[in-house]
């Protein structure tokens, strides 16, 4: 049934009022799963709060976090059409991917086409209104994001790739705020890349029979009955290098503590209640990583935060 909803599509959104002839573009960039363009958005709050650890937030700081948000709205719709468009054939093939609107034929390929060049446009004016280095930046990730979709094809770690085009928002952020990209904004980086391969390891539980037979690659493939030791060192990984990241920008040791309050409460516990071969339990506990990311900007916000306060009395 081309008009099913997939299985980790939320059941009621907005998007089910739209008209039916503009519910399947709204499908294809996603829109009706939110929680792409909210893992998208987190690096690039994270690397406002962490670019602002000395000086406390400011108003511009809200109106750059709006309108990186309007942002990864529209590219993260931009960049599952494009992974749709390459992808339609494999897609048919996938149970979990087979009502996607091309594969399922309620998208052609050219109109697909012509909403990927709307999104850009709008991704184009979120550009137009950064300072020029935020610019440059964000401009320098295009070339990963392209190559996204061929990644399953050649390398077991499409993961670490998806890393480095989710995580480039924090950077685009850090270079917004400061005007200049240090130390600090690598580590930050990396850390939501490491992030990144730990949640979409997790998404990827669901495919992993489907993904075998059509010879698609992926850490959770490539892991096997390791996975969960393998996800918990990257999520190790990304909150070492995040507090890392807090401590050379000149937080305190309260955010470190944080840090480690997130991995014991929140991580550890998540990945014990996922059962591989329950495909819903990796998807609710992928979905959880947006909770992950909220905790760990307030533990990037401790500082900035205070600051704010401590001026405003």
């Amino acid at each position: 049934m081309p008009d099913a909803k997939p299985a980790d599509a939320l059941a009621l959104h907005w998007t089910d009022r739209l008209p039916p002839a503009a519910q399947p573009y709204a499908r294809l960039s996603r829109l009706d799963r939110p929680i792409g363009w909210q893992l998208l958005l987190l690096p690039c709050l994270m690397g406002i709060a962490l670019a602002e650890t000395e000086e406390g937030f400011w108003q511009d700081d809200f109106w750059l976090a709006l309108l990186l948000l309007f942002g990864a709205i529209a590219m993260r719709g931009a960049g599952c059409t494009w992974n749709d468009i390459l992808d339609r054939d494999i897609d048919a093939k996938v149970a979990r991917t087979a009502l996607r609107p091309i594969p399922s034929g309620q998208v052609s390929g050219r109109n697909a086409a012509l909403w990927l060049a709307a999104q850009c446009a709008i991704g184009l004016l979120v550009l137009l209104a950064l300072p020029r280095l935020a610019q440059i930046v964000a401009l320098c990730a295009i070339p990963l994001v392209a190559l996204y979709p061929l990644m399953k094809r050649v390398t077991w770690w499409p993961q670490a790739w998806l890393g480095l085009c989710f995580s480039w928002g924090a950077l685009v952020a850090m270079a917004a705020v400061r005007g200049r990209l240090t130390l600090d904004a690598a580590l930050l980086y990396l850390g939501c890349v490491a992030w990144t391969i730990a949640y979409d390891t997790i998404y990827a539980l669901q495919d992993v029979e489907d993904d075998a037979l059509v010879g698609v690659r992926s850490t959770a493939r490539l892991f096997g009955e390791d996975w969960r030791d393998w996800t918990l060192r990257f999520y190790v990984a990304a909150l070492m290098a995040w507090a890392g990241a807090a401590g050379l920008a000149g937080a305190t040791l309260f955010t470190a503590a944080a840090f480690a309050a997130i991995g014991a409460l929140m991580v550890w516990p998540m990945l014990q209640r996922i059962d591989p071969r329950k495909p819903p339990s990796a998807l609710a506990a992928f979905r959880y990583n947006a909770q992950i990311g909220l905790a760990a900007i307030g533990a990037f916000a401790l500082a900035p935060a205070w600051l704010m306060l401590t001026g405003l009395f």
